[in-house]
């Protein structure tokens, strides 16, 4: 199987469309942890139909290009990709139905060098079908662990968002043991998250939990933990450095700024998210 990154480059998603409901974005919800405790007036905003807000991170769901990156003529080494990053920008509520178009391409190709990977990059833009106003700006970033080496030009360099000092907040969140069959009904079918097989083919123990849902997790874990409303999320951006199964615990560090927020977590001691970044909304 030969590697194609030009194909990769020139590839046209076309436009999708997706209708969705409250059911779907409560669904999304309960994916991501929210109703733990049933009497949590504040997730109940997210579940109640009768008074819905939606979770800004939804958006990462709707008029996804699906698994077209498994398309063999991209000749790309599917079972050693890794969801690597993920950030996001908010520019308008959700409202609690809509209609909604998408559009996606790539913005980006790197080439860590033989046995350590390409790094691509996803850009996708979600508005609304009726008047095209823009709900969010989406951009995915996909480790191709096993398709390095191909002549391209090196990821630029990064630095860090996190400050060498303690953090000004902590929280936790625990994952159910059934999180990644849940959240996995809001569209992303990849074997890796049920299919134990699959997952040891892989080289996991056994199925892990979806990057976007510890992303979910950490915007609304982030928000609540500094008094804010999980709806105001603005942008959230993060790094995914470690495997996050079902059932974990996820403990954060969480430092302030003037323009919102830097936060890691940390499983058992473990990183599994770094880089983050969350700005919610000024004045709300």
């Amino acid at each position: 199987m030969t590697f194609r990154p030009d194909r990769i480059l020139a590839h046209d998603f076309g436009e999708a469309r997706q209708s969705y409901t409250a059911r779907d974005a409560i669904l999304y919800a309960l994916g991501v942890g929210l109703g733990g405790d049933p009497l949590d007036e504040g997730d109940l905003a997210f579940l109640d139909e009768t008074r819905l807000s939606v979770l800004p991170t939804f958006a990462v769901t709707l008029c996804s290009p699906g698994m077209w990156i498994r398309d063999a003529a991209f000749g790309v080494d599917f079972r050693r990709l890794v969801h690597s990053a993920q950030s996001a920008e908010f520019h308008a509520l959700l409202p609690a139905s809509a209609e909604v178009v998408g559009t996606a391409r790539v913005v980006g190709l790197a080439d860590r060098g033989e046995g350590r990977g390409a790094v691509l990059e996803l850009e996708r833009q979600i508005a609304d079908a009726a008047d095209g106003g823009l709900y969010c700006t989406l951009r995915q970033t996909l480790l191709l662990r096993g398709n390095g080496g191909f002549g391209g030009s090196p990821p630029p360099p990064t630095t860090s968002v996190i400050p060498d000092t303690a953090p000004d907040a902590e929280a936790s969140a625990r994952l159910s043991p059934r999180a990644a069959l849940i959240y996995r009904l809001s569209g992303d079918w990849n074997p890796l998250h049920i299919d134990p097989a699959f997952a040891k083919s892989a080289g996991f123990e056994r199925p892990i939990m979806h990057g976007l849902g510890s992303y979910a997790v950490a915007g609304a874990a982030v928000s609540r933990a500094l008094d804010r409303n999980p709806a105001d999320m603005s942008a959230l951006s993060c790094r995914f450095s470690g495997i996050v199964l079902p059932g974990d615990t996820l403990t954060f560090s969480i430092w302030l700024d003037a323009d919102g927020a830097a936060f890691r977590a940390h499983v058992e001691g473990r990183l599994v998210l770094d880089e983050g970044r969350i700005a919610w909304r000024s004045g709300e």
